[in-house]
Order: structure tokens, then sequence, then C-alpha cells
């Protein structure tokens, strides 16, 4: 924070000894400065040479109070201490922070363009650790919104599916195929794919995040594909009863080779194209598309050079089934029988469908008709709404109100908060609102949620709890209070949507413009897909207009710049001189 030297003037003290500001900062000018008066002995014929030190400006509220305002021949000074009170403040009291109920200074960090965002905020954190090694006893620092919990806690969860994906895919091809060996070639391509993936985002300039990771989930599922139809084609050439696995990888690649690149470009064909898309959604889907054509494109390399030199090197030619069967085959068995019964009736209801086509077309006008209701009535965004773990309020008094006035409300709502379990720390912060703006009257408050695992019960998400606050803090009828969770992606919006501007390119009256804009609002929020829609742009502040009698001012001795400066010196605040604090 900024430091000030605050000398709070005493009004009536002052007009008893015919005092107005303008003499105070008089004062300071000549009192409270610099100066190098010289030497003693310079160029004297001297045996010494001495420097003279003035005490230079003042340092402390003690030095401030003693500075002479008046003194008579008698004797008799007034001095500063006599008129004010000084104290070592703050530069403004426009604001005023609390953090759990504690008086704090509330730090925001933003990244620059280009910057890596957990670089950043670890980077930052690791300064706050070594800043509070010397923060004063008493003194400690929380987090109130950390981009990096979310985002860890995000990456964890997609690395546990990717993960999953991956022993299920090992689990279905063991099932299937029913052979060790096979299962291997498969678990080998996946990894070898993803792994070449990495080596063409570090190239492309991507960095490893949710977009690249989820195309990395669903990577998984395809580029398993190729190497599976490598293995159940040399499969089949086996089943026909070749006796060599090299001789049957060769004839199966002869068959399936135009097949493997023939859908590797219809495959990729569908995600580069996404990575042209301008604006704001091509951010997203540019690293989307291109991790996935690129892992796709390598899953194709593997089908045609790794996957078959695995086949024909671990593939074993087909041999009689065991007269004594394991407990594994007795499995196999049962699983073929069933999977066999289950083709059939496949097979049947296919023959069925085919003889009645009919029934197949009302089938697909139900499916069409279902889709085409759910894509009317499921909501729509362009960006999915999360939980970040922390949830905002935007408080907004009427025009002109106090600052005492927004403390209060703030207070209650910090009140209304902490009986919520799910929340851990508050930031309460009056002066200035996360939506409304600058002002007296507007104010907000910070809630950092519990993680993530702690709060796994149902009305424990950050929507409920929302809905939760909205409805306690209803009966506060002096204010409009907003809860909005962070927006999941920051530069999209403060609240988690979006932000617009309006401009005025007739010159009319601000009062006119002012009535478009709210009517333009209240537009706004008739629409249903519309939560709320608000601006801090207010014409309604209340003004008091000082006219001066310059006639009766010069007949009294005044000049106008006399009566303003008085007006702001009581009213306003001066900024009448510098002091040293700190070394600085």
């Amino acid at each position: 924070m900024d430091y000030s030297m605050r000398i709070w003037l005493r009004p009536d003290v002052m007009a008893t000894y015919g005092l107005v500001p303008s003499d105070i900062s008089a004062a300071l000018a000549e009192q409270n400065i610099e100066a190098a008066p010289g030497q003693f002995g310079e160029q004297g014929g001297q045996s010494f040479q001495y420097v003279i030190k003035y005490t230079g400006r003042l340092k402390d509220a003690s030095e401030f109070e003693d500075v002479v305002i008046k003194a008579t021949p008698e004797g008799q000074v007034l001095r500063l201490k006599d008129i004010a009170r000084i104290e070592l403040g703050a530069m403004s009291y426009a604001s005023t922070s609390t953090t759990n109920g504690h008086p704090s200074v509330g730090v925001a960090i933003s990244q620059t363009a280009g910057s890596n965002a957990k670089e950043v905020i670890e980077g930052s954190l690791q300064v706050l650790n070594e800043a509070a090694r010397s923060f004063p006893k008493g003194i400690k620092y929380v987090t109130l919104v950390n981009a990096n919990d979310f985002l860890d806690a995000s990456i964890s969860k997609v690395i546990n599916t990717l993960i999953e994906a991956f022993l299920l895919v090992f689990l279905v091809v063991f099932i299937f195929l029913q052979d060790f060996r096979s299962t291997l070639i498969p678990a080998i391509a996946v990894p070898v794919a993803i792994v070449g993936t990495f080596f063409f985002l570090l190239l492309f300039g991507f960095t490893i995040n949710l977009l690249t990771l989820f195309a990395l989930v669903l990577a998984i599922g395809i580029v398993v594909d190729d190497a599976i139809v490598v293995v159940e084609a040399v499969h089949a050439k086996l089943d026909q009863g070749y006796t060599s696995a090299l001789k049957a990888t060769k004839d199966a690649m002869g068959e399936i080779t135009g097949a493997i690149i023939s859908i590797t470009l219809v495959m990729a064909a569908v995600f580069v194209p996404v990575s042209f898309i301008q604006g704001s959604a091509g951010v997203f889907y540019k690293q989307f598309g291109l991790t996935l054509a690129i892992a796709i494109i390598l899953s194709a390399v593997n089908a045609l050079t790794l996957s078959p030199a695995l086949c024909a090197l671990f593939l074993k030619t087909h041999t009689a089934e065991p007269k004594k069967r394991n407990l594994l085959q007795r499995f196999y068995g049962w699983f073929n029988r069933n999977f066999s019964k289950a083709t059939r009736k496949y097979t049947d209801a296919v023959a069925f469908l085919i003889g009645r086509r009919w029934i197949a077309w009302l089938i697909l006008a139900l499916f069409s008709g279902i889709f085409f209701l759910l894509l009317r009535t499921t909501p729509s965004a362009f960006v999915p709404s999360e939980d970040m773990g922390a949830i905002m309020a935007d408080i907004a008094l009427p025009p002109a109100a106090s600052a005492e006035r927004t403390q209060k409300i703030a207070a209650q709502v910090e009140a209304i908060a902490r009986t919520i379990p799910e929340i851990e720390n508050i930031l309460k912060v009056t002066g200035q609102g996360m939506i409304s703006g600058n002002g007296s009257n507007y104010g907000m408050v910070i809630m950092r949620l519990k993680p993530w695992d702690q709060r796994t019960g149902k009305g424990q998400d950050v929507e409920s709890l929302i809905g939760k606050l909205f409805a306690r803090t209803s009966g506060i009828r002096d204010a409009r209070i907003i809860f909005f969770a962070p927006p999941t992606i920051s530069g999209f919006g403060t609240s988690g949507g979006f932000s617009f501007e309006l401009q005025d390119k007739s010159g009319r009256d601000i009062a006119i413009f002012s009535k478009v804009g709210n009517d333009f609002l209240a537009a706004l929020n008739q629409r249903p897909e519309i939560q709320f829609a608000s601006t801090p742009f207010n014409v309604n502040f209340p003004q008091y207009q000082v006219e001066v009698n310059v006639a009766k001012a010069k007949v009294a001795g005044l000049s106008v710049n006399d009566i303003l400066s008085t007006l702001q010196g009581y009213y306003g605040g001066v900024y009448a001189s510098n002091f040293n604090q700190f070394g600085k």
C-alpha cells in the first residue's frame, strides 16, 4: 500500500486563529525542505573545514506536530499539533478490506499475454513464501482465487481418465482376442503414438493443458483402432491355417494397408480444418483439433510399421486346444458362446428390420424427434460453467450511499457467508465492486471454498452454494447483491459470461445515452439465456453545485481560488509536501 502523513485539520480551532488550509501548506513548504547550507572554513585560511547539514525533510508524526504555524515576539508559538491531528496513514481511504474479519490488503496478480499461467502462479507464490518469512508476528497470507488449484485438479482427473481408458482398452482387447501376446501390441502402439504426439505439441508451441489432455483421452480410443485392425487381420490369417506369423503379417498388410491410409486421411480431414476457425472459438479448437489429428496420423504410421513388426515377432500359429482346460480357458469358452448367441440375436434383429423397413424408419424418426427436442431444450453455453473453487459477490448500494453504509451491508454478507460450512476464507472489500466499479456505494466479497474432495455431497457444488447465498441475502433490501462463480477461462467476462461496450456516436445529452443503455440491459435481462446483465455506468449520482459570488468575494478580500482551495482542504484533501519513510 501507499503511505502518507495525514494531517487532519480542526476547522473550528483554525477559524479561531484565522487560518485556512493554504496556510498549513505554506508552513510545510517553508519548513519541510531539503537544504545544503554549505561549509564552515572553506577557502578561509582555517585549520578545519566542516560541512553544514540541515535536518532536511521531516520523517515522523512527532516532527510534523512541531511545525510552527505562528509565533509572537512574546514567545508564544502555535504548532501544527494545536490545530490538527497528525498520523501516519494510508494514501487513500476510498477502499478498505478485511480477510476473515481481520484488516488486510488484497492483491490481484494477472498474467501478461503469452505467458504460462502455471509458471506465473508458482512464481508468485514462491515470492510470497519467501516474503512471509519476514512478516511481522501475527501477519500471514491466504489465497482466495488460484487458477492453479482448478487446473491441477482437472489435470489430475484427466490423467486418471487417461490411465483408466488405457486399461479399459487393454482389457477389451484381451477379452476379445483372448491372447496375451496380441494384447501387448495395441498396449505398445498406444503409448508410442501418445509420446510422439507430445513431441509435435512441443514443436507447435502447445502446452499440456485441459484442451490437449482432453484430445489425448479421446485419441486413445481412436489410435488403438489401427493397431487392433492389424492384429485382427493377422489373427484371421493364422486362423485360416498360416504356419508363419511373418507370412501371415505380410499377406494381411497387403490387404488392409489401403484401408488404414484412407481411414486415417478421412479422420484427420475431420479435425485439421478445425484449426482454421477464427476468433475465440478458434483458440479453443485449434489445440484440440491438431492434437487429435497428430495422434491419429501417428497411429496410422504405427499401424503400417511398428504393429506389423510386433505381429511378426510376437504372434504364434494357432495350436489345437488342450484337453485339460484351465479357469481362463473356461472363461474364454463361456464368453465365446455368449458372444456367438448375442451375434446371432443381432443378426436376426437386423434381418427382421430389413424385412420390415418401415419399423426402422419409424425408429429413426422417433430418435430424430427426441434429438431435436433435446437440442432445443438443453441449455447451451460458449464456455462450460465449472466449479472453480470460489464465489464472488458484487454489492451495489443506491448512488451516493456512504462508505459506512456499504461497510455495514458488506459485513452482513460476510456474516451470512460464515454460516455456510463449505466456505473457507472470505475477503471483504468496500469502495470498489467486482462488476459495479469504484465508489463509496460499491463493495465486493470473495469467498474461497473448501477443496473439491471435501465438497462431494449433494448441495455442496458451487451452483448450489450460490443459490443458498442468494436465498439467505434476499432479506437485504438496501443493496443489489449478485453472487457468481469466477469465469472458467479468464478474459471471457468477469462473471463467467461475456462483456460488451456501448458507444454513443450521436453526441446528444448523456441522460439519453443512459436511457438507451438501461433499456438495452432491461431487454437483455428478459432473455431466458441471460442470467443477469448489469453495468457500472450510472448518471444518477447526486452532486452539489458550488457557485461563488465573485463580487462579494472581492469585497471580503478573497479570490475564487482562495475559497475553492479552502473547500478542497476541508472536504477533498490537498497534497501539500513530501516526507521520508522506509528509506524513501
